[in-house]
Order: structure tokens, then C-alpha cells, then sequence
């Protein structure tokens, strides 16, 4: 290669480079364009997107409504739930006189364990992972969510460093068990909006999940610009949409007769053991549910459901009895009805089948009147014979409203069923057997012979109620249906079941309902218990028993039903003594009692609040009432008392009140109720612990000993002392 070659060569080098050069720089200028001029980018809309790097948005979560009861007391509601945080980033406590993160943490797991009654080692490993992977900051999972403002008091007198706390609400059922199936329960749950998740309450059983729409409300947001350090950019919009609270339900529940109920509730299922019980009280000229309990219950707060079927509305069973109300109504309603008519009792052939009486000797030749006073299955059979065809007895049942739903405003109602085709079922669904209703089908049925033959539409929600205006959305009305059954017919199917109560020769199961200077009319079930693949079953206690009972008889205020499954022991008694100890109570409560009858007048007490009075003054305005006061601490002034203002107390019931004494004592609990000692407890800020279900029969602490807030109280229930 030559001089002038080589030159040539090497000034070929730079004018590469020039190119390369000007070729990268031409790729930078068209990405720019691209940049620059295109509305999208990689699929991205590019105003979009820059109008919202640096836009905060936050949601302002509305606050779920409450739930109350006919006065108002609050049976759910929102209240602040904290989750323990700790900082470990050193940086936070730059510049601080104070350290403003973690400093020991052998001390912090000691003092947090404490207090929270967890393992220390659990919390000490959460921290020294935290600060081992240079987290900023860490939860402590279950351990540290959920905790109560006591609580978190409790924790910040430790005066630990770097630790803190995130406010979020849960929701509160102050009551525990108290209407838990009506009032069902709701709970925190993470919920997907626009790819962001975040945590909503949730019902998930009875009205929290049948009006969840109308409770939750309607979240806000705030939304601005921020800079680069997170501060809003001055001068710059704010969009502010304010939440819209939930709204308030208010239901037709009675507190006093609910707690009569769950009273009678807790007694059933610690005496007698059923497999399940239930008892309703529905207001016979509203159709207004006034309460309504069963068991095996549920705490709202603690979700420790046995099972998720509602009681009232889920639940159907083949009811007994109890049906033989409407076969002889829907016979009186034929017009030739003739309760003189003779037939054979005991048992009677129907094909291959025989249908016996629950005395299958029967009692002779009696008259169709006799029948349903002795509750007599070949009664219905000669009824339905003489007067009825399938067609009619069908068409009736559901004119009455069985096979249907209520439309009760309660989560996951049932329709039953009454279908019958052969001749045989035909027969027994006459008296309840082949067909399936539920508690409140049973309910609202019974509202025809209290309104002469006007079917009532039950509720359980009296009212609806905007908080953030106090505008009433909606209002429970008075549903009446057309007239269905005869005024005539209604007094005669009145006659016989205040005969089936009160008569003097039946000996049958409703006798035992029977009460001296009251005037109950109603009619007993006993139905046996069907299971797939073993048919009806056998044994004295293998039965649904279950009542249906009106007060007055001449014009019914209220209706009790009550039903339960299997018991072990009081197969008849067990339920009727619910049924009467709720008759006295209402009836001393509301002041219902028939004009001809004398009375024993027992004082009922509905409660005005005591706290302010001295004690002396609060002894005194209560000292002619028949229930038992338990007065706690030696101070002169009432600071708590339990049940609250606007509750009835009658006898048997507790009133605990509180005094400003620091001085308090252990009262003796033996008999009393799971329900009556929570309440001691939780004023007490005793820790309790329970084993069995019942009424008191034993205690850790001794009577008469120094009570301290803290401490431990272990209690064990059984069965109810004679």
C-alpha cells in the first residue's frame, strides 16, 4: 500500500464515525417525534397519563349504617379497630430529640407480648426479620389486628418507641347473641375496585346481608396534584366528594321481649338438650316481628355459627299439628261444615296405608269437634273425606299463605312446600305431615284468626332512615290482605282451640298451655322427624314439637310460636313453660290482660336511666319491684347500669348497678344467666372464660372477694336448679 493509499485509509475512520453518529442522532430526533407527536405510546395515552403522574387520588370511605331496635337501642354499629404497626427505619428518627423508630427490640417483644397475651418469641422474630430485609416498617399479622381502643391505650403507656397504630373500623353487635339470626352480621373484607383493593364491611347474614346495599353507603374521594416530594402543588384544583354515610334501619324488634325470649331460649336449651328450639313473637295487628330467638345461637362479634340456615325464614320442617288449624278452617269455609259429624276414631285404612291417632285406641265414636280438641289424625282423614277434595285443601294452604314466601325482609326465604298428590298425602298433609313450612309462614298465617280473616304481611324492619338528612326513606305499613276466611268461620276455629287449651277431658299436649286467668286459644304439633334413607323415625323424643298460641282469645294482641327438635327430656313441658312464662311477661309488660278476668298484678319496671342518682336515691325508687338488684362497689353515685334506659324488667330478671367505689366485690353468680354474666364481666373488664351452656354452677372467684380490673373469671353453665 502507498503513501497516498494509507492516507486515505486513515481519513476513512472519522467519516465512519460521523456516520454512525449522525445515523444515532437521527434515531434520537425521530424517538423524540415519536415522543413528542403521537397520542399514544406503548398502547399508553400520553395526556392521560400525564395528567395523572403526579394525581393523588384517596377514597373517603362512608361509614356503614347502624342497626336499632324499636326504641332506638343499637343492636350494630361501627367502632374503631386499630392495627399495631412498628417503624424500623432510623431515618425517621433524624433530626428528632426522641427516637421515632424501634430502637430495643428484646424490650419492645417483651412489653407487646404483655400486653397482647402473645408470644414474645413471634413478635421479636417479625422485628428482626423487618430490620434483617431493611423493611421500613411491619404488622404483626392476627397478633396485632383487630386491637380495641382500651387496648391501645394500654399499649401507648408503654411509651415504646417507633411503635404506632393504623385506625380502620370494624363492625360492633353490643348485644352479643341478643336477635343474632335477625340482626346477622357483617364483616371486614378486602373488595376490588379499579384494580385497587381495599377493605369494605360486608354482611354476610340476616339484615346486615339482606339490606348490605343500603347500609354500606357511598364511598367519596379527594383528588389533587402533588410534587415530586409528595406535597400538593399550590394553586393547583381539588376535587372533593364527600361519602355518603349508610343509611340507619331501625327494626320492629322489642328489646324487652326479646330478652323475655332469649331468656326462655337459654333455659330450654340447658334443661332439656334439644337438637334445636325457637321461639317467635309476632304483634297479631301489624304483623311487626317483636322478637325472635333460637338455638343453637351465634355472637355477631365472635361469627361462631353452628349453622347458616336462619331459624325463622330458612329452615322448614314438616310442622305437625298445628296445620290441623287451617284443614278445619278451609272445611269451615265450605259453608255445611258439621262439627256434630260422628266418625270412628284410632286408626283408619287409606289403600296399603293406615293412619293412626297419637292414641291408637282411640276414644270411641267422637264428633269432628272432638277431633280437633283431642287432636285426632283420623279426625282430618273423616274431614277431609266428608268436606274436602286434594284441590281445595291445596288451594287453601297456599290462599293462607304456605308454599310461598312471606316476603319478610330477611336474607334467603324459603317457600316450603305442600305439594301432595296421592291420596294418602293428601290425608296427612292435612295434619302436617308430607309438607314443609316454616316459622314465619306458621306467623303469618296465625294473623288471619286475629284480624277475622284478614291475612297480615309480616316485617322485621320498621323504618329506614337517611343519617346524613334524618329524612325517613321508608316506612313499614299495615299490609292487609283482602278478607280470605268468614268472620263466622274465624270464631268457631277460635271456639275449638281455646277448648284444645282449656277443655276439661282432652288430655292432650295442649293442655299443658293452659294458664288460670288467662285466656290462651291455640293448637300443639308433634311431628315425626324424616331423614333420606331411614324414613320417619322412631322413639318417644324423635320429634319436632311445636305450638302455635294467640292472647287474648276475644281479640288477639299478640302470637307466639315455638317449635323444638328432639329434646331429651320434657317432650311437652319444655316448651310450654317457655310459652307461659312469655304469656306473663308480655302480657304484665304490655299491660294485656281480658277485662273479665282477675289479674294477679306483678309490677313490671321499664327502666329509666339511674347513672348521676345517688345510690341511696336509685334503692329507693326501686325497692317495690320483684327482681333481683345487685348493687357493685361501696360509692355513693351510680356511674353503669345493666340492662339500659328503656329496658322492661319483670320478675327473675337482673339490674346491676355500678357505683364509683373503688372497693367492688365479687356478687354471688350461681343461677344466673351466660347472658346476665357477660354483662357483669364487661362492666366489670373482667377477663371471662366459659365452658357449657345454661345457668351458672360454678365460679372461679369466691363470693365476696376484691374485684380488680383484669382479672380472670372462669365460669361453668349447666342445667337450670329447680
Amino acid at each position: 500500500m502507498n503513501r497516498k493509499e494509507k492516507k486515505k485509509k486513515i481519513w476513512m475512520v472519522p467519516q465512519k464515525t460521523f456516520y454512525i453518529f449522525s445515523f444515532c442522532l437521527f434515531l434520537l430526533y425521530a424517538k423524540f417525534a415519536y415522543l413528542s407527536l403521537s397520542s399514544t405510546v406503548y398502547g399508553k395515552n400520553v395526556s392521560a397519563f400525564a395528567s395523572t403522574r403526579n394525581t393523588v387520588h384517596r377514597t373517603i370511605q362512608a361509614s356503614r349504617g347502624n342497626i336499632f331496635d324499636a326504641s332506638g337501642n343499637s343492636l350494630a354499629m361501627n367502632v374503631a379497630s386499630y392495627t399495631l404497626i412498628a417503624y424500623l427505619d432510623e431515618g425517621r428518627s433524624k433530626d428528632s430529640k426522641t427516637p421515632k423508630h424501634v430502637v430495643d427490640i428484646e424490650n419492645t417483644a417483651l412489653k407487646l407480648a404483655e400486653v397482647l397475651e402473645a408470644d414474645q418469641g413471634k413478635i421479636k422474630d417479625i422485628l428482626e426479620n423487618g430490620v434483617k430485609n431493611k423493611k421500613y416498617q411491619v404488622e404483626f399479622g392476627s397478633i396485632g389486628r383487630g386491637i380495641t381502643e382500651l387496648k391501645k391505650d394500654e399499649i401507648l403507656l408503654l411509651n415504646l418507641p417507633g411503635i404506632s397504630f393504623i385506625e380502620s373500623s370494624k363492625r360492633y353487635y353490643p348485644n352479643g347473641k341478643f336477635a343474632s339470626y335477625i340482626v346477622g352480621y357483617a364483616k371486614t373484607t378486602g373488595v376490588e375496585k379499579e384494580g385497587e383493593v381495599t377493605n369494605e364491611i360486608v354482611g354476610e347474614m340476616g339484615i346486615e346481608a339482606a339490606y348490605d346495599s343500603i347500609l354500606k353507603g357511598q364511598d367519596g374521594y379527594v383528588e389533587y396534584q402533588q410534587d415530586r416530594y409528595g406535597y400538593k402543588i399550590a394553586g393547583t384544583k381539588e376535587i372533593n366528594d364527600k361519602a355518603l354515610n349508610g343509611y340507619d334501619i331501625y327494626l320492629t324488634v322489642d328489646a324487652s321481649i326479646q330478652r323475655f325470649i332469649e331468656t326462655e331460649i337459654e333455659d330450654i336449651a340447658s334443661t332439656y338438650e334439644p337438637n334445636f328450639s325457637v321461639l317467635a313473637v309476632m304483634d297479631a295487628k301489624t304483623g311487626d316481628i317483636l322478637g325472635a330467638s333460637s338455638s343453637p345461637s351465634f355472637d355477631p362479634n365472635l361469627r361462631d355459627v353452628v349453622s347458616y340456615e336462619n331459624p325463622f325464614v330458612t329452615t322448614s320442617y314438616e310442622p305437625g299439628s298445628t296445620m290441623k288449624i287451617y284443614s278445619y278452617l278451609c272445611a269451615l269455609e265450605k259453608g255445611n261444615y258439621d262439627g256434630n259429624f260422628l266418625y270412628d276414631s284410632g286408626h283408619v285404612a287409606i289403600g296399603e296405608d293406615t293412619i293412626n291417632d297419637w292414641n291408637e285406641r282411640g276414644w270411641g265414636r267422637i264428633t269432628l269437634d272432638k277431633g280437633f280438641e283431642y287432636s285426632s289424625n283420623v279426625g282430618v282423614v273423616a274431614l277431609i273425606k266428608e268436606y274436602l277434595s286434594k284441590e281445595e285443601l291445596k288451594n287453601c294452604l297456599k290462599r293462607y299463605g304456605f308454599g310461598a314466601k312471606t316476603g319478610i325482609e330477611l336474607a334467603h326465604e324459603k317457600e316450603g312446600k305442600i305439594n301432595f298428590n296421592y291420596e294418602v298425602e293428601v290425608m296427612t298433609a292435612g295434619f302436617g305431615q308430607g309438607i314443609r313450612t316454616t316459622v314465619i309462614q306458621q306467623l303469618k298465617a296465625a294473623t288471619l284468626l286475629a284480624n277475622n280473616g284478614y291475612l297480615l304481611t309480616p316485617h322485621i324492619v320498621s323504618k329506614i332512615v337517611n343519617p346524613n338528612t334524618g329524612e325517613v326513606l321508608e316506612e313499614r305499613k299495615i299490609e292487609k290482605s283482602e278478607q280470605l276466611v268468614k268472620k263466622s268461620s274465624i270464631e268457631k276455629i277460635k271456639e275449638l282451640m281455646y277448648n284444645t287449651i282449656n277443655g276439661t277431658d282432652s288430655g292432650t299436649a295442649g293442655k299443658a298451655y293452659s294458664i288460670e286467668n288467662f285466656d290462651l286459644i291455640g293448637k300443639t304439633g308433634t311431628a315425626q322427624i324424616y331423614e333420606p334413607g331411614k324414613g320417619y323415625l322412631k322413639g318417644d323424643n324423635n320429634y319436632i314439637f311445636s305450638s302455635l298460641i294467640l292472647y287474648p282469645k276475644e281479640n288477639p294482641k299478640i302470637i307466639i310460636y315455638g317449635a323444638m327438635k328432639q329434646p331429651k327430656y320434657g317432650k311437652y313441658t319444655g316448651l310450654s313453660n317457655a310459652v307461659k312464662n312469655l304469656v306473663k311477661n308480655i302480657a304484665k309488660y304490655k299491660n294485656i290482660y281480658e277485662e273479665k278476668k282477675e289479674v294477679e298484678q306483678v309490677k313490671a319496671l321499664s327502666l329509666k336511666s339511674y347513672v348521676g342518682l345517688s345510690i341511696e336515691e336509685a334503692l329507693r325508687n326501686l325497692e317495690s319491684y320483684q327482681f333481683t338488684l345487685v348493687s357493685l362497689g361501696e360509692g355513693s353515685q351510680v356511674i353503669q347500669q345493666y340492662p339500659q334506659e328503656g329496658i322492661t324488667l319483670v320478675e327473675r330478671d337482673k339490674l346491676l348497678l355500678l357505683t364509683n367505689g373503688k372497693n367492688i366485690k365479687m356478687p354471688n353468680i350461681s343461677s344466673w344467666s351466660k347472658r346476665d354474666v357477660q354483662a357483669l364481666t364487661a362492666m366489670l373488664h373482667l377477663a371471662l372464660e366459659e365452658e357449657g351452656d345454661g345457668y351458672v354452677q360454678s365460679f372461679s372467684i369466691e363470693e365476696g372477694a376484691p374485684i380488680e380490673e383484669g382479672m380472670s373469671l372462669k365460669v361453668i353453665y349447666g342445667k337450670k336448679e329447680e
